[in-house]
């Protein structure tokens, strides 16, 4: 299993977890409580804590190109949640790199 991070920072974390999972919840499970949410994407599980300076999203997928859709998820939709901002992207950080195929 890939696992990717990134942080973002701002006060606004924990707003943006609610609604990302409220979003989510309309197509897969997920949920939030206590600043911490979680949604099941189809190319794996994204987990979201909310900290006093900003938001840890970390996203699992079997395989690079399921880690590259979960990314988008996230990416796409906290284009639009946190526009007051000028979000324009998360910087991502794979943490299991790939396995080599040769």
């Amino acid at each position: 299993m890939l696992v990717s991070t990134a942080y973002y920072p701002t006060e606004n974390a924990s707003k943006y977890i609610q609604q990302l999972c409220k979003h989510f919840a309309h197509k897969v499970e997920a949920g939030y409580a206590d600043n911490r949410g979680h949604a099941a994407l189809p190319p794996g599980p994204a987990e979201m804590v909310a900290d006093p300076a900003g938001l840890t999203v970390r996203v699992s997928a079997p395989d690079l190109k399921g880690i590259i859709q979960a990314r988008f998820a996230i990416d796409s939709h906290l284009v639009t949640f946190a526009h007051r901002e000028g979000f324009s992207g998360l910087t991502w950080m794979l943490e299991t790199p790939p396995a080599n195929t040769a």
